[in-house]
């Protein structure tokens, strides 16, 4: 009996220690797993950011409204030489649209424009900037535009500072376009410009999303303005989308008039997890969730950069 007595402080010392030990161990063993859960998926996450940069990607098309379509397509295809590729009219929609460029969609970066029935005008906003086209005469190409009753914004000539030769004429709706001069290239119709408010959170945000590289960086501080080229080939050889930061504006106007620009991608589930990534560090959303649209087989998903532009990407 005096025995038992006197174990007993201790067993019951022994029995929370035990106790103790199995709820250390219990925590241990929950934080390891945690640790390699958290490590096993930025492994995953980190070898999901590669994989933009191999998928086979491409510009396809830029849309965007017109308030009359027949007169932007005679426009385009008298005064800038582009084709008429294709056209459909769906009244039950109430919406038209036209695709136009200077080859086969399959092969080249082309304009989709949009129709809605009934609305004649649209406001473009301050942060769209422009669309180029590259000519082997700018001069004569301007001349041409005039002759159409074409309204030439900047006349043909050397840009400040530089060699090129350009010149900027407007379309019917007000949409600029740039006219650079090149001796010859694979894609005449070469940029889309538009203006962000952090120069530095876009090309990151594009880089990881989309794959693309910077081809060419100019920082203009007499201008007070720093652009950046981003393409998946150099500026000479392939579409780049041109991001133009002036210093101190953070934010501008949208507008309703241009809409998205459209890139070809091999998988469009892996698309939308890395934006998804993406944006939980430099901003923006997915619009809409990948998967195939009613009635066709295209799979799409669509997503906002941090500063509002939206971006589709397309099976192809």
């Amino acid at each position: 009996m005096l025995l038992y007595k006197a174990t007993r402080p201790q067993c019951r010392r022994l029995f929370w220690f035990v106790v103790l030990c199995l709820a250390i161990f219990t925590i241990f063993t929950e934080h390891l797993h945690s640790t390699l859960n958290m490590a096993e998926a930025t492994q995953s996450n980190a070898e999901l950011l590669e994989w933009p940069k191999k998928d086979k990607r491409r510009f396809l098309h830029v849309v965007y409204r017109v308030g009359d379509l027949d007169r932007t397509i005679k426009f385009y295809t008298e005064c800038f030489g582009m084709k008429l590729l294709r056209k459909r009219d769906i009244p039950e929609e109430k919406y038209a649209n036209a695709f136009l460029g200077f080859g086969p969609e399959q092969s080249h970066f082309v304009v989709e424009l949009t129709y809605n029935y009934g609305v004649t005008s649209y406001d473009i906003g301050t942060g769209f900037g422009h669309f180029a086209i590259a000519t082997p005469d700018v001069y004569k190409l301007v001349e041409d535009i005039r002759a159409k009753g074409g309204n030439i914004t900047r006349e043909p000539g050397p840009v400040k500072g530089g060699k090129s030769v350009i010149a900027f004429v407007k379309d019917p709706d007000g949409y600029a376009f740039e006219l650079i001069q090149r001796s010859s290239t694979p894609e005449p119709l070469c940029q889309v410009m538009l203006r962000v408010g952090d120069l530095e959170r876009s090309i990151k945000f594009y880089e990881k999303t989309l794959g693309l590289r910077v081809v060419k960086k100019t920082d203009r501080p007499e201008y007070k303005y720093t652009i950046a080229m981003l393409g998946y080939a150099e500026e000479h050889e392939t579409t780049v989308l041109e991001l133009t930061y002036n210093y101190g504006v953070t934010e501008y106007t949208k507008g309703n008039a241009y809409a998205q620009v459209a890139i070809g991608t091999d998988d469009v589930y892996k698309s939308a997890e890395v934006v998804n990534i993406v944006t939980q560090e430099l901003g923006g959303k997915i619009t809409r969730q990948p998967g195939p649209v009613p009635g066709l087989n295209t799979k799409i998903t669509s997503f906002l950069d941090p500063d509002g532009w939206k971006t589709l990407a397309k099976h192809y």
